[in-house]
């Protein structure tokens, strides 16, 4: 299952946010997608679920216009994790989990005993069944966001689009998010993830994209692609990246 943009213009209405964005993405990878306040990345995602009418180029799912395929289809396909927001309704963490099984069941049908077990294991796997029947309006934000996450895992679909899903964690849950990430990958799973924290890009992604005025400036390995260069570009602060001793792992830190 792959998924790919091709010269991509999106925006709202009149309004062109970004154009000629061109990138794909595979089986089995990670696609991190960094960029400043206002750069179009939520836009760029709904655009390319088919949540909002591009305005030039084309989304292709496995080969096929998005346009092509039906919205059941899509949503058997891809999974989409939105920014946590406030729940209007006092849903039990459960019910959200169990509604990622929508995509799977006939119209006006019931989750069966098969779906409440893959709604389980969802919730089991990010850590938190002790939430499954507490009311979605009696969580905290981060809590909120693994319960969209665990749902989006229920759906089973092969692709994971996942706007800032560690920007409401705690330190644990956003290192514990990321490990499930690359296990997710390691499973033949495709995600591509929007995030500001260039060690969190460093830590999971196979490739980033980095975006800048609504258009792609750098795509590529994340080693090669996040320089203080780049971060300086996009962000407007010196940066060194390294590493630091008991750790392998690149990370990024103001300069001075």
């Amino acid at each position: 299952m792959t998924l790919a943009l091709k010269s991509l213009a999106f925006g709202y209405r009149d309004r062109e946010i970004g154009h000629a964005v061109s990138l794909s993405l595979a089986e089995g990878e990670v696609l991190a997608l960094l960029g400043a306040n206002g750069a179009g990345k939520t836009t760029l995602f709904r655009s390319m679920l088919g949540l909002l009418p591009v305005k030039a180029g084309e989304v292709m799912l496995d080969g096929k216009p998005l346009s092509a395929w039906s919205r059941r289809e899509r949503a058997l396909r891809i999974a989409y994790v939105p920014q946590a927001h406030a729940a209007p309704f006092p849903f039990t963490v459960r019910d959200v989990v169990l509604m990622g099984r929508a995509a799977h069941l006939r119209a006006f049908a019931m989750p069966g005993e098969r779906d409440r077990a893959i709604a389980d294991a969802a919730l089991e796997s990010l850590g938190i069944t002790g939430l499954a029947d507490t009311p979605c309006t009696e969580i905290s934000g981060g809590e909120r966001q693994l319960a969209l996450i665990a749902r989006a895992l229920a759906q089973q679909a092969r692709i994971i689009v996942m706007d800032e899903p560690t920007a409401n964690l705690d330190y644990g849950n956003q290192m514990r998010l990321l490990a499930h990430i690359r296990t997710l990958a390691g499973q033949g799973l495709a995600i591509v993830l929007s995030t500001h924290n260039p060690d969190h890009a460093l830590q999971v992604a196979d490739r980033v994209a980095l975006l800048k005025d609504g258009t792609l400036m750098a795509l590529g390995a994340p080693a090669d692609t996040l320089t203080p260069q780049t971060l300086k570009d996009i962000y407007g602060i010196d940066v060194v990246i390294g590493r630091v001793e008991g750790s392998e792992a690149l990370v990024c830190a103001p300069r001075g």
